[in-house]
């Protein structure tokens, strides 16, 4: 399995984040403040019960990348592995029983502010009596903690599920799995997906469009983001092993698309067919990587300037004209990388100001 974060097989987790200068190891995710945006229907539940206002007939049958998964009645205790489901269930008022910790770009509750405000809410937040269980995830699914929880569904649509993970899974519980690509499925999706499978497709419905709509109007307040080319990578200076760069499957170049900037060519046209969530490519060639903007996450303000001084990564030709974003807020990265109906609202106060200077120094 392969984390969306940090390209590259996943041995150990721990591996991964000691590599990227991190002590921690897990995860990886993009928002704005909860209030600006709905978190579910007035007659959200608790407790990790989905009962309530249903606006599905059951059963449903959800297909997936491993078949379909048919849920006879409306769950009541669900489960969440990997990123953005807990918080689409939370969204949509459902407490789960169960849900992973964020042990990286998480705080000191291995949460996030938006999943925090989210279940304070719900009156579920963490620490309370209604608070899901929380279990790691740092060296994978966590089989053991969630089969404790007898829970009714385990929410993947948005994961890197295993077909061993997929089947042991499914041993404790039915299991919605994520309906194509690793770690590609859009926030959109994901939303619509767990929304059916708990019975609550009209307010899934009303989530996407409530959430579009706040994005539409933060975009709008920074016209020069528009139709700029950009590329979104990862760029790690010591290490000396060039770029990789994250294709059209993968959330973040996503995002950007969505509000209107570009995928530049060289990564479209590199990438094209690919069912991966990013390409490596050469630091010698770092050069060809032409864009207007170019985005990536750094652990610390010395990698940035690392990266400008670097004799190769520095000749990639928007880090040359000064429209390099590289942000080291651990969070913000997870919030963006694992975008979610809670984490992109959140996200945009900060994450629009720093695309839009990047754009302004465009020529």
């Amino acid at each position: 399995m392969t984390s969306p974060l940090f390209p590259g097989p996943i041995s150990s987790r721990r591996t991964l984040f000691s590599s990227a200068g991190k002590a921690a190891a897990v995860l990886a995710a993009a928002a704005m403040t909860l209030s600006a945006c709905a978190t579910g229907p007035a007659s959200s539940t608790t407790g990790g019960s989905a009962a309530g206002s249903s606006s599905a007939q059951f059963p449903v049958t959800i297909g997936h990348v491993f078949g379909e998964t048919t849920l006879e009645k409306q769950p009541t205790r669900v489960a969440t592995v990997s990123w953005v489901n807990d918080d689409v269930a939370i969204a949509l008022g459902v407490v789960p029983v169960g849900v992973p910790k964020n042990e990286w770009g998480g705080n000191d509750k291995g949460s996030t502010p938006w999943k925090d405000a989210a279940l304070e809410k719900l009156g579920a937040g963490f620490g309370s009596a209604k608070a899901p269980v929380q279990y790691s995830e740092a060296d994978g699914i966590n089989f053991t903690e969630i089969a404790k929880l007898s829970p009714d569904v385990i929410l993947a649509a948005y994961s890197g599920l295993t077909e061993e993970d997929y089947r042991k899974l499914s041993e404790i519980a039915p299991v919605v799995a994520h309906p194509e690509v690793a770690y590609g499925t859009s926030w959109q999706d994901s939303t619509t997906i767990i929304g059916k499978a708990l019975g609550k497709e009209a307010e899934a419905a009303k989530l996407v469009s409530d959430t579009e709509a706040t994005i539409k109007d933060k975009v709008g307040k920074f016209p020069q983001i528009e139709g700029k080319s950009f590329i979104y990578g990862n760029l790690e200076p010591a290490k000396g092993d060039g770029v990789n760069v994250y294709t059209a499957n993968d959330n973040r170049p996503r995002f950007l698309s969505e509000i209107g900037m570009t995928l530049a060519p060289v990564v479209a046209d590199n990438s094209k067919g690919s069912k991966e969530f990013y390409i490596p490519w050469s630091a010698e060639k770092a050069n060809e990587l032409q864009s207007d903007i170019f985005v990536t996450w750094v652990p610390d303000a010395s990698t940035t300037d690392a990266i400008k001084a670097d004799p190769l990564l520095g000749q990639i030709p928007a880090i040359k004209n000064g429209a390099l974003v590289a942000d080291s807020d651990n969070t913000l990265t997870l919030s963006i990388s694992a975008s979610s109906p809670l984490s992109l609202p959140w996200s945009l106060d900060t994450f629009l100001p720093q695309l839009a200077s990047a754009a302004d120094a465009v020529q």
